[in-house]
Parts: C-alpha cells; structure tokens; sequence
C-alpha cells in the first residue's frame, strides 16, 4: 500500500523526536488515526477524555520534559476545545503543536457541517497556523510548524482537510516555480549579552546595599547558578508561582512565592530593596515589586519581548538564564556586609512559624493550612506536584515545602481550572518511576478530574511506580471566587452560584479499582498522607477542609479591608465562621512574630 498524507504526517513527526501524542478521535481525522495504526509501533497515542484535556496533557510534556508537546483533535469541535490549553502554553511560553482536521477542501466556504473557520480560530494564539491543501505542501508546514514551536517557545498549529489526509503522500515536490523545500532540524535562539551589558549590570548590581532576587520558570535548571549569585550579593531570594521549585524552601534566604499567593518576607523585602533582580520571570503583578523608581533593576529573560515589562529596568541580558548568570557571577563584588540578608532572613524563620500556628489552628473540621503544612514531610523525594487554580493554590504556594530534585508546575499566567490533573498524568507519563501528586479542589475535580480518572484507569498499570496520588480539598465551595467577591468586589457569598455539590470522591477511587481514602480529623492528616504515597496504585485522598478559612494575602490594602467588611455587612451565609476564623489566623500571626 502506497503511503497517504496521514502517514507521511506521522513520518514527519517521527523525524522531529515526538514520541507521545495526546488526542481524541473523529471523523475530521480519519486519515490520520487510520495512519496512526499502522504506525503504532513509533506513538505512545493517549486518548483522553476531552479535548481540552489532549491540549493541557502537550503543555504539561513541554514543562516536565522540555520537549514539545503534540495534542491532536478533529475538526470543528474537537479543535474549539483545545483552545484553553493551548492559551495555557501561549501564556505560560511553552511549545506545542495543534494537529486538527478540517471539511473537506470543496467543502470549505459553503456553511458545511461542523465546518469552522479554523485559521481565524487559531490566529491568536498560535505564533504560526497554517492549511494544507496540498500534499505536496505536508513536509514544509510539518517543519515549520516545529521549527517556530521550539524556537520560540510557542503554540504552532496544522489544519489538515480529511479529504487530503488519504490522498497519495508527497514526500519531494517536484522542482518547479511555486515548490518548497523544507528540513528536519532544531533553530534555536542563543542570544548572548555582551560584556559590555555584563559589566554594566554587575556594576548596577555592586552598587546596591539591599538587592532582592525574583525567580520564574525561565530560572528552572539553573538553581546552583541562582544560589551563587544570591551569596554573592546577600540577597533574598523569592520565587513567582512556576519557579517555585527553582530553589527549595528549605534554604534560610529563600522567602518563598510572591504575589497575592505569597508570603510577607517576599513583600518584606520587595518593599525595602534598593536592587532588583528578575530572572526568567513575568509575574504580572506590580503592586508586589518594589515602588516605581525605589529600586534599581536587572532583568534577564531569552526573550526580548518579556523584559522592563513590569518594572523599568535600568540593564536586560538575554539569554539564557544559567549561562548569563555564569557570567556574570565573576564580575559581582562578594559583598560583606550582612545586616541586609540576616534580616531577611530573621523574616524568614518567623514567617515558618506564624504558618505553623496558622496551620494548627482549630476549623471545621479540618483547617486547610494543615493538610499543606503536613503534606510536607510526608512528600517522598524527587516527587513531582502539580497544582490546579483555586484556593488550595494559596496552600500549595505558601505552606507546602519544596525540597530539591523535585518539579512543580500549575497553570500560570492563564491560571485557569481543570489543569491539575492532566499535568499529573502526563507527569507520570514523562516520568512514570517518580511520585506524582495532583492538587485539586472539589470545583476542579468536578469540571473535569472525575473524568481523567478513567484516563488515569486505562494507563496506570504500564507505570514503572504504580502510586499516583490526586488530593481533593473538599470545602463544598468555589472558595477562591468566593474570597475574590468579598475581598474584590465587596459582595457576599452567592451560594448558587458558588455551592458544589457533595461527591464521593474516595468510594469513586474504590469503583475504578484504586485506593480511597477520606480525612475528617486533623489528628489523621500525616498519617494519610504517608498511606498515600506507599500505596501500590493510584489514589485519591480527599481532605474535607473548612471553606472559612481566609487565604490572606501577605499585604491587604485598605480597599480590600474595606470591600470585605462590606461583604460581611451585606449577610454573607458564612459570617460567623468567617469571623471566627479571620481572627484566629490573624491572633496566629502575631504569635508567630
């Protein structure tokens, strides 16, 4: 049998590395899943429960492997759900390929069935998208498409009409006016500041008597090199949301997360500095940077496009961020005054144990701090934690403790729910001999975690290390729109809109053939957790927390006082418990200082 245009497709895909594809199939693309078996074999294809799961399950591969991610859906419908992961991996700059179907070409324009105008579509938020309409045109998009994926660090994507995935490959067009000829091979961008901007950075950076370091995913993999630095100038070191594991908490000058999710050492020190550091990071909230024109500020990014974007800095090296740091590290002055950096470490060490009171304090039944603060020891080592968006994000970036060798990421800049445990199981995927743990809220786990559990059912037994862990914070309460009303807006709770309805998450575990376990009793918390993580197969843990429990910024602005005294004013249903609660963590915090 002569090869088709499906098939070629997968040998192009197979020339570029992708060894993993995530998807769902469809009539729009026939052609290829029909490719797809004969070439089984060379693809590890998982078949996931929505589209938009395929979508988050090639970000999550891009983040854990650092190769990119491949998602790949039919036409019209299935290619609109992949749209929110694939702006989880525009937003969060990480590279993945959109392979969908479309009509058939003689179709396209007549107001077809399920018949989208794709490219429109995807305009957005891909850096480069692009039809086929020729066989002859397969090897060059294919190429391309990767090509600008990898270099830089976007979402690429591939329309393909299933009328021409069966049509007779092309592999060489012929040499003719109008043909293209393309390759297999990686471009990427190295750019390298000069010594010039080195020596005017380090001197900026030498001038300074109170430096703070701000960390982001671009500084993933060049912890030792950020250590380094950090101990040459004196500095604290504090971490955005996605280079939470660049550094591990354990670390006397690391202040931990930054931001409405971050600690008061991060604001400490932000707010007192007179240098500032940015390292591969985008952290979009100023109001937690130094004051405009307070600091002087050195930025390092590999791309031009993310520096002095949200605070002016005075130099920006691009490139990447290990390599500039070694370079720059010879031309810092080690600096011998240590008042700055005792102080901000004494904050440090005080914050430890505020959260620890915090943590220990009473709730009904179970206060959501402690499962965070417990779930710390229990971690085995080299786990890999994933994170989805609501309040047990507060936890999850304050309390739990990062050691080294481990990975973590959650849905960033987009910040979007439902990616939790689609980043676990390509995890696991990536990395099946490790722990995996998926941090979810009873919201999350209802949009879609129920679901993924089948996913996590069909592939589970192939895993080097059975145990996959999925905690479930039970508070019955879409809690972080809920505090975000009463402390943004100045409403009370909307209980219809904001209600989850009770669900057996463990007794489902047990239905699906895994290990379920269901924690009522704070006394109970570490001794779970560590049944957990020995089990033999995957498990779902779900903690029933108090949904009063106020995740308090480190910084509240007096309009945010104000707003939430105004949702109390207004009947919030949960008053009481909210007061109860506000003052016990706020007499805690006193306690810790």
């Amino acid at each position: 049998m002569s090869k088709t245009v499906g098939d070629f497709l997968l040998d192009r895909l197979s020339e570029w590395k992708v060894r993993r594809i995530y998807g769902y199939p469809g009539d729009g693309i026939n052609g290829i899943m029909g490719a797809m078996g004969r070439a089984a074999e060379r693809f590890d294809y998982i078949r996931v429960r929505h589209e938009e799961m395929a979508a988050f399950m090639a970000v999550a591969h891009a983040k854990f492997t650092g190769e990119v991610g491949v998602c790949l859906a039919t036409s019209g419908p299935g290619a609109i759900h992949l749209l929110n992961g694939l702006y989880d991996a525009k937003m969060d700059h990480v590279p993945v390929v959109a392979i969908v179907g479309q009509q058939a070409r003689s179709a396209l324009g007549s107001d077809y069935q399920q018949e989208v105008d794709l490219q429109a579509l995807f305009r957005d938020v891909c850096n480069y998208v692009e039809t086929v309409v020729s066989p002859a045109q397969m090897r060059h998009v294919v190429d391309r498409a990767f090509r600008i994926a990898q270099a830089e660090r976007a979402v690429t994507g591939i329309i393909v009409p299933n009328d021409l995935q069966e049509m007779p490959a092309v592999p060489s067009p012929p040499r003719a006016h109008g043909s293209v000829y393309s390759g297999v091979g990686e471009a990427p961008a190295r750019p390298v500041p000069s010594d010039e901007e080195l020596q005017h950075a380090a001197d900026v950076l030498n001038a300074g008597s109170r430096p703070a370091i701000l960390v982001g995913a671009g500084a993933l993999g060049a912890g030792t090199e950020v250590a380094q630095i950090a101990g040459k100038l004196q500095a604290g070191v504090a971490k955005a949301l996605l280079g939470k594991a660049v550094l591990p908490d354990d670390l006397p000058y690391v202040t931990g997360s930054i931001g409405l999710l971050g600690t008061k050492p991060s604001w400490e020190m932000m707010d007192n500095c007179d240098t500032l550091l940015m390292i591969g990071t985008t952290f979009p909230y100023s109001e937690f940077l130094p004051e405009d024109g307070k600091a002087r500020a050195v930025q390092i990014d590999i791309a031009p496009r993310n520096v002095s974007m949200r605070y002016p800095t005075e130099v920006n090296l691009i490139g990447d961020s290990a390599g500039v740091l070694r370079r720059l590290l010879p031309l810092l002055k080690q600096r011998t005054d240590t008042e700055w950096r005792e102080r901000i470490e004494v904050n440090i060490r005080k914050w430890w144990r505020a959260l620890e009171l915090k943590a220990m304090q009473p709730a009904s039944p179970i206060n959501p701090q402690r499962v965070f603060w417990e779930l710390s020891s229990a971690l085995p080592d080299r786990a890999i934690i994933t994170g989805d968006s609501g309040s047990q994000t507060n936890w999850f970036a304050r309390d739990m403790k990062v050691r080294d060798g481990m990975m973590t990421s959650v849905s960033g800049k987009l910040a979007t729910m439902g990616s939790g445990m689609p980043y676990a199981i390509t995890a696991k995927m990536a990395h099946p001999d490790r722990h995996v743990l998926a941090i979810v809220g009873d919201g999350a786990m209802q949009m879609n975690g129920n679901a993924e559990l089948v996913t996590v059912k069909q592939y589970w037994k192939r895993w080097a290390n059975p145990n996959f862990v999925v905690m479930v914070l039970v508070n019955r309460d879409l809690n972080q729109v809920t505090w975000e009303q009463r402390a943004l807006a100045g409403d009370p709770k909307f209980a219809a809109a904001q209600d989850v309805e009770d669900f057996p998450y463990a007794r489902y575990a047990e239905m699906l053939g895994f290990k379920g376990i269901r924690v009522e009793n704070p006394d109970d918390i570490l001794d779970a957790w560590r049944e957990a993580f020995a089990a033999p197969c995957p498990v779902v843990i779900e903690f029933v927390t108090d949904p009063d429990v106020p995740p308090l910024p480190p910084h509240i602005t007096l309009a945010q006082a104000k707003a939430f005294m105004t949702s109390l004013a207004k009947r919030d249903p949960d008053t009481p418990g909210i007061i109860r609660q506000t003052l016990r963590e706020v007499w805690a915090g006193f306690g810790g200082a």
